[in-house]
């Protein structure tokens, strides 16, 4: 297995907005990496924030989530969507890693 290397620093301002647009859905659970924790970006200070990637200009963001049940997902993705879109114009990937049955459980849901 090798590892994905670190992109260009985007801006660790922008990335924490991203991830905070997306923490405040109220469908959202919490950011996720994705299935081998590749939907991060790389910060200054050796920081990695999880559940958001931001590439070179023209790339799409690429968010992943944990959603709550009993919300339209492809409402929610939209909405996610579109929150991205306003903070960096452009193309934005959602990936929904998993629903949470719980959202009290820890990580979001039953293993």
């Amino acid at each position: 297995m090798t590892d994905t290397p670190a992109r260009p620093d985007p801006g660790a301002a922008l990335v924490e907005a991203l991830a905070a647009a997306v923490t405040a859905h109220p469908a959202v659970v919490r950011l996720d990496g994705g299935r081998f924790g590749a939907v991060a970006t790389h910060l200054p200070g050796r920081r990695r924030l999880v559940g958001v990637r931001v590439g070179e200009p023209g790339e799409p963001v690429e968010i992943a989530v944990v959603l709550r049940a009993g919300r339209p997902i492809p409402q929610a993705v939209a909405e996610l969507r579109a929150a991205v879109a306003a903070l960096r114009p452009g193309p934005v990937d959602v990936t929904v890693s998993d629903i949470a049955l719980d959202p009290a459980l820890p990580g979001g849901g039953p293993s």
